[in-house]
């Protein structure tokens, strides 16, 4: 056993976070989510080496295997610049089995020859990357390569009994350990009450459940075990089998067929309201224990005169009854959820010992099946029974034509069929609702667009969550959907789904508009509606193209300012495509600009200089004026400022400012373009020219009204005070800064205004006082991916000593 903090680590830029998180997710349902290190930067404790360079300490001491996604210009970002210090250190020292060396794009990083033995990723996926990081692990352990990898093989142990029965053959059974605990103690002829109810959606495995407890029950308390069903179809490898040529149809029949079980027949021949009676009268000391199968298709007042009857059976005797639903009182109920992990893994791993196609697939895969089902037994069963057959190759086949099966051998109707004929309009509501949710949706979220009460929304994901349809999260405060019932439902409520789009999309519209743009005092309202905004954007991005790229513009500032910059990204990426396609060429120059604003913020020069040629590309198409040329022109600028290219960034943002200038003296768009040229004279060493066109940026920016600028530019001139070591002034110019940008919310300006005074504090002894400001500019740049990390980790560290 690894007696390090993690077993595996990584180590990546964030444009390749979507895949890592993929392969991350897959290792920690191997092992668990705290021994895998994915975006934990925050968490881990830093040494200092004895060249005082700051190390981060979980790739140095803590990690048993280091895994290294390269792709372009990993090495420039400052984050995975400190990272890979650390990492090169490590196979320095020889250690090169401690690091697993990947990459993109045939990428190369400072240190490393092109033959250092990577693993190419661009054509694989995150399943397959994940078995080559276990192969390696277990190949470093002294374990055979597929320790990890090579799904274990099970078998079911065979079921019999001494006791006399009926009972039929059943699938091979696993898990479901503490349920059958509690059949047994409900069975104990020393409990009082009748035996065990097991209710539950379809699929879920009430009747396997209640034969294995029966095969389970003690010759010591049962001489004789009768087994009669009700149920109608079953599901196998080819589709919904119709019983009805076996079917014991109504409450009369089943009694009748269970006096024929007993050796009882001439009971038949009595009237309905006897039978009971006569039953019970057979029953005696016949120490018998019934299994009643798939009673939801009972009237109610057959289940109530059922009810009755197994209350009153004998001493001696108990029964077992499996429904849909719960038909009454004075047993041990028990509501089946979905199988274990676990479970799961051992029934697909016996049913691969028959299919040497299913054998095949690892535990990764499986283990996506298993969310893919929503852990129902049948459907995993089925799904995996579709391995090898026809055109399933894969477990990705088998689930697209779980999705499209043709009427007649649809699993999804069989499971679901006759629950949503039952469910209450606030419960189909509900579920509808849900659907469209990517995000864990709270009950006040999914009442509003279901256009329910709150609290009948409530009762009715609970309600839903016992069927396993619906799954809680945070103590049942929020809730998501299984991704199969969706599937199900825009098949069978499309008229339902639809209006419940449409409520979502205007509400979704409205809430943006409203609280959008620059109303920046709003934004908590956007971010506590955020799962609905972010349930519609789809929606928006499938409709018309003036509605999509209003909602871009008005949620611009949003995510932006709140550091939801993978939201903004892939909103802007995909906004400049579908404007492209509707030759809408104005904005598609907009929506590339604000994609190369968050690769700015990411600190990717390369990609913001791309960003840059594809706006120029753009507007160049729609035959736009001097206000959009020398945006491009200053996006561009921030690439070569970005790459510390001074001199070329320097001449860039003179060159959109005199474009802008040209248009008017005085604007935001001269504001920010002087606010750029002096970041760039500042680094380049000429403070006071930096300091001439910061204060000409911030007049401008308070004669125009424009409060984002007269943020960030006094917090800019707080920096380039603490660069003159000119300490009271930076803090004087750094808390202003601070109060400002706390009013219109922009998290990294936040960062940047606390380093600033923590940095300005310090260096006048007031270490205390400092900590908190460099705690907070810490959390943030974690928080956000933030390229000055080290530097506020640094000024942190300074503080705390």
């Amino acid at each position: 056993m690894s007696l390090r903090r993690f077993r595996i680590a990584f180590s990546f830029a964030g444009e390749k976070r979507d895949f890592v998180e993929k392969v991350a997710d897959i290792l920690a349902n191997r092992f668990s989510e705290a021994v895998i290190l994915y975006d934990k930067f925050y968490e881990a404790k830093f040494a200092r080496s004895d060249l005082g360079i700051l190390l981060p300490e979980f790739y140095h001491k803590e990690s048993d295997l280091v895994v290294l996604v390269i792709c372009k210009d990993y090495d420039g970002k400052e984050w995975c610049g400190l990272e890979w210090t650390a990492i090169h250190a490590l196979i320095k020292e020889r250690k090169v089995q401690d690091v697993m060396l990947c990459r993109f794009d045939h990428a190369l990083i400072k240190g490393l020859y092109s033959t250092a033995g990577f693993v190419e990723l661009d054509r694989k996926t995150s399943e397959e990357a994940a078995k080559l990081i276990l192969e390696r692990l277990a190949d470093n352990e002294g374990h055979p390569k597929d320790h990890y990898t090579k799904p274990a093989t099970t078998t079911a142990p065979i079921l019999k009994t001494s006791i006399q029965h009926n009972l039929p053959t059943i699938q091979p059974f696993f898990g479901r350990e503490d349920e059958l605990k509690k059949i047994a103690e409900a069975l104990d002829p020393e409990n009082r009450g009748w035996g065990a109810l097991i209710d539950g959606p379809g699929g879920m495995g009430k009747t396997s459940l209640a034969v294995r407890a029966a095969y389970g029950a003690s010759p010591d308390h049962f001489k004789r075990i009768a087994f009669v069903s009700l149920k109608s179809r079953e599901l196998d490898d080819d589709g919904v089998r119709d019983l009805s040529g076996f079917l014991i149809s109504g409450l009369a029949e089943l009694l009748n067929e269970l006096a024929r079980e007993l050796g009882q027949a001439d009971i038949a021949k009595a009237t309905e309201d006897q039978r009971p009676r006569l039953l019970l009268d057979a029953l005696r000391d016949t120490q018998t224990l019934l299994v009643l199968d798939n009673l939801e298709s009972l009237t109610k007042p057959e289940r109530g005169v059922l009810f009755t009857f197994v209350k009153k059976l004998p001493q001696g005797c108990k029964a077992i009854l499996t429904a849909r639903g719960r038909i009454g009182s004075g047993a041990e109920e028990l509501i089946l959820e979905k199988i274990s992990q676990e479970a799961a893994l051992a029934t697909l791993a016996e049913l691969a010992n028959h299919n040497p196609h299913l054998a095949k697939t690892s535990e990764a895969e499986r283990l996506v099946l298993y969310t893919q089902t929503g852990g129902k037994p049948l459907l995993l069963r089925w799904t995996a029974g579709q391995i090898g057959r026809g055109h399933c190759l894969t477990f990705t086949d088998a689930l697209h034509f779980l999705r499209s099966c043709p009427e007649g051998n649809d699993p999804l109707e069989f499971i679901f069929g006759d629950l949503v004929q039952d469910f209450r309009a606030e419960e189909t509501r509900a579920l509808c609702a849900l659907t469209y949710f990517t995000l864990p949706a709270k009950v006040e979220h999914v009442a509003e667009i279901a256009e329910c009460a709150i609290e009948e929304t409530d009762r009715a994901l609970r309600s839903l969550s016992v069927r396993s349809l619906a799954v809680p999260n945070d103590e049942s405060r929020t809730f998501t959907l299984v991704p199969l019932v969706a599937d199900f439902l825009r098949k069978n409520k499309p008229e339902v789904i639809a209006e419940t789009g449409d409520r979502l999309e205007n509400r979704a519209y409205a809430l943006v508009v409203e609280n959008g743009y620059e109303n920046f005092e709003r934004f908590p309202v956007l971010d506590a509606a955020w799962p609905t905004v972010a349930a519609a954007l789809p929606r928006f991005l499938a409709g018309p193209n003036d509605r999509l790229q209003t909602v871009c513009d008005a949620l611009g500032n949003f995510l932006d300012f709140t550091g939801s910059w993978d939201e903004w990204f892939a909103l802007s990426r995909d906004a400049e495509g579908r404007a492209v396609v509707a030759k809408d060429f104005l904005n598609a120059g907009w929506r590339a600009c604000h994609v190369g604003f968050v690769h700015h913020l990411r600190g990717q020069s390369a990609e913001v200089h791309a960003s840059a040629d594809r706006a120029e590309a753009h507007w160049r198409e729609a035959k736009t004026g001097a206000r959009e040329r020398a945006t491009a022109i200053y996006l561009r600028g921030r690439g070569y400022y970005l790459a510390k290219d001074y001199v070329a960034a320097i001449k860039i943002f003179r060159e959109a400012v005199e474009l802008w200038r040209s248009l008017g003296r005085e604007s935001e768009d001269v504001a920010n373009g002087l606010n750029g040229l002096a970041n760039a004279e500042m680094d380049s060493g000429d403070l006071a020219a930096a300091e001439r066109d910061y204060r000409e940026a911030l007049r401008i920016a308070g004669a125009v009204d424009y409060r984002e600028g007269v943020a960030f530019m006094t917090g800019n001139l707080a920096a380039l005070a603490l660069s003159r070591k000119d300490w009271p002034g930076a803090e004087s110019l750094a808390r202003e800064a601070l109060s400002l940008t706390e009013k219109i919310s922009r998290q990294e300006l936040i960062a940047h205004d606390c380093y600033t005074l923590a940095s300005a504090l310090a260096r006048q002894g007031r270490k205390a006082e400092a900590l908190p400001h460099a705690r907070r500019a810490v959390e943030i740049c974690t928080r956000l991916g933030l390229p000055d990390f080290a530097a506020a980790r640094a000024v942190l560290q300074e503080c705390e000593s």
